[in-house]
């Protein structure tokens, strides 16, 4: 099956008066998880499209707060050893940006690493390639039908093959609206989860990350 899930962890205590504020616990603000496809038997379990949000210091992103209070950011801001800066709190200035290990970056900014290599032909512009069962997820190389990142990560891809990839905010989707472009979300619980991550202005990174599995091709 796959999953959307946006979880957050908020330090306990902190001391705000440093430069690196002290945490001696951690309580998680909230977490969600919906599925968006009916689970398949073991032997074909696969989380594929496996969307999460990477928070920027190492945390899953933080949900379901009031932005207005700005508490989040300075936690965040205090416990990375950064200034806080009230003026530029949600939004997305001066973030940095998170480099991987174990991942291949290419020109774009987009980051993948092969779970499984495969070992059948590569999808060539204009042909129609297929990341799930029954056909349920297909679209055509070059139409645009998806968000870019898909695009760049499937045409490198040989049939079979599992990549995973972490997506930046400007190969995802435009506008941070899912109904301009591909994947999207089969269920309304699916579409509200994806829809809370990409509008939400208190979350202080978007990046996605995606399964994909390449199970056939259709040449053009």
């Amino acid at each position: 099956m796959a999953s959307i899930s946006a979880t957050g962890f908020l330090p306990q205590s902190l001391t705000l008066s440093t430069a690196t504020a002290r945490a001696s616990t951690r309580r998680p603000i909230a977490c969600l998880s919906v599925q968006l496809q009916q689970q398949q038997p073991p032997s074909q379990r696969i989380e594929r499209r496996k969307i999460m949000v990477i928070g920027a210091v190492g945390l899953v992103a933080p949900a379901l707060y009031d932005s207005s209070n700005g508490e989040i950011e300075m936690a965040m801001a205090a416990s990375s050893g950064f200034t806080d800066m009230p003026a530029l709190r949600g939004k997305d200035y001066g973030k940095t940006k998170m480099r991987y290990p174990d991942y291949t970056e290419t020109v774009s900014g987009l980051q993948y690493k092969d779970l499984r290599v495969g070992d059948g032909p590569t999808p060539k512009m204009g042909d129609t390639v297929v990341g799930d069962d029954k056909d349920f997820f297909k679209f055509r190389l070059g139409s645009q039908e998806v968000i870019p990142a898909f695009e760049e990560a499937i045409t490198g891809m040989a049939l079979g093959g599992v990549r995973r990839i972490i997506v930046p905010p400007e190969l995802g989707y435009p506008d941070n609206d899912f109904n301009k472009s591909g994947p999207k979300p089969t269920t309304f619980s699916g579409q509200r989860a994806l829809d809370f991550v990409l509008r939400n202005q208190g979350l202080i990174d978007k990046t996605l990350l995606f399964d994909i599995e390449l199970l056939k091709i259709i040449p053009n």
